[in-house]
Formats: C-alpha cells, sequence, structure tokens
C-alpha cells in the first residue's frame, strides 16, 4: 500500500518573483494613470500645479519599470531554473507537454475530476502567459512610439520608425487601449485560476508566489 505525502519544493526563484511583483504594480499604476490622461480631469486648483503632467510623468516612469521587468523575465527564461525556462512556455513541442495540455483541458472543461498535479506553470496556463507577452510587447511599442512623437529627431522616435510606418497614432491609441482590457481579463482569469488551483490541490499557489515554495505529491510505498 502506497503513502501520499506533500513535500515542500522550491519553486519560484527571488528575481522570477520580484518581475511577478513589478509587474503587478506597475500594472495598477499604469491603468489608473492611463484613465486620466485618457481623459483628462481637473485635478488641480489651477494650470500652474501641472496635475496633468505629473500623472503623465508617473505613467511614464511605470512604463520604463514595466519594460525593464518585461525584458528581464525574458532574460531569466534563459538563465533561471526548468520553472522559469522558455521551454515551459512552449508545451505542444514535447510529448509530456502536449499530455500535459489535454489533461488541463480536460479537468477545466470538467472532463474529468482528477486534479493534476504539476510543480510549475502547467501548460495551458504557460500558453496563456505568452500570449500575454505578446501583448505586453504591443503594449510597450505602442506605448513608446506615442511617448516618442515628442521629440521627432530622438533615437526613440527612429528606433520605432516602423511602427509609424504601419500604424497612425489613433491606431495605436486604439491598440493600446484595448491591450489594456485584455491585461485586465487575464488578470481576472489569473486570479481566480491561482485561487482555484490552490484549493483543489493544495500546493500553496498562492503563497508560493511570496516564499517561492510549493507543496507537491510524493508517493511512496
Amino acid at each position: 500500500m502506497s503513502d501520499v505525502c506533500k513535500v515542500k519544493q522550491y519553486v519560484w526563484e527571488l528575481p522570477l518573483r520580484w518581475f511577478h511583483w513589478i509587474n503587478v504594480l506597475a500594472i495598477v499604476i499604469l491603468s489608473g494613470t492611463g484613465f486620466l490622461i485618457g481623459h483628462p480631469v481637473t485635478l488641480g486648483a489651477s494650470a500652474s500645479d501641472y496635475a496633468m503632467g505629473w500623472i503623465r510623468l508617473i505613467h511614464f516612469v511605470a512604463a520604463y519599470a514595466f519594460t525593464v521587468s518585461v525584458a528581464s523575465r525574458v532574460v531569466w527564461a534563459f538563465i533561471g531554473n526548468e520553472h522559469a525556462s522558455w521551454r515551459a512556455f512552449f508545451p505542444m513541442y514535447s510529448a509530456k507537454g502536449r499530455e500535459k495540455l489535454r489533461h488541463m483541458i480536460r479537468y477545466y472543461t470538467l472532463q474529468t475530476h482528477e486534479v493534476p498535479e504539476i510543480v510549475g506553470h502547467n501548460p495551458l496556463a504557460t500558453t496563456a502567459y505568452f500570449v500575454l507577452f505578446l501583448i505586453y510587447l504591443a503594449m510597450i511599442l505602442t506605448g513608446f512610439a506615442m511617448y516618442a512623437t515628442h521629440a521627432p529627431g530622438g533615437i526613440m522616435f527612429k528606433s520605432l520608425g516602423f511602427m509609424y510606418s504601419h500604424f497612425t497614432l489613433q491606431g495605436m491609441r486604439l491598440a493600446h487601449h484595448f491591450g489594456m482590457w485584455l491585461i485586465f481579463g487575464f488578470v481576472i482569469n489569473h486570479i481566480y485560476s491561482a485561487w482555484l488551483m490552490d484549493i483543489k490541490e493544495h500546493g500553496g499557489e498562492i503563497s508560493s508566489m511570496f516564499s517561492g515554495y510549493k507543496f507537491t505529491v510524493k508517493k511512496g510505498e
């Protein structure tokens, strides 16, 4: 007869947890200030208070922090542990990954009640994260392309010249705004999924993003 016990395992390294929470904070700040930039309101007692100017500055600082964090996460995908590796984002390239992906789809579509025991990200989640990174890239490109128009002869403007060849400024604004709503939709699903799997797996899904540790199943004889 086999015994089942929970084993504490270090999964999420410190840099990865920092990237996660920097992104969370940056998205909150960018969304709040972005709404105000898109729909300006009178916040100061007079024009000299430069209230909207400060909001734009906060938005730009958060944008730089977000960009550095996302770029660092990409680098970490090549130097971090197996749970942070870029390979985890492409489960279709291995038979084991495809099997886990099928299992997760069957579980989420209520075709099975067997809870998948996965140490790192499940393959369905990593597929969603890859799409999210593409949205991040679109947000960064459209955001800095709009920002760079204040200095048409600058390095940033010239580096993003391909953006102006394919999009109008209004098109970039719409894409930037739409991307924000896509991120909101992902955040809602992400919080729900983490909460659900924490309850079902009892592996410390949510607390692991603070401590780095998860509890995994170990079977013994």
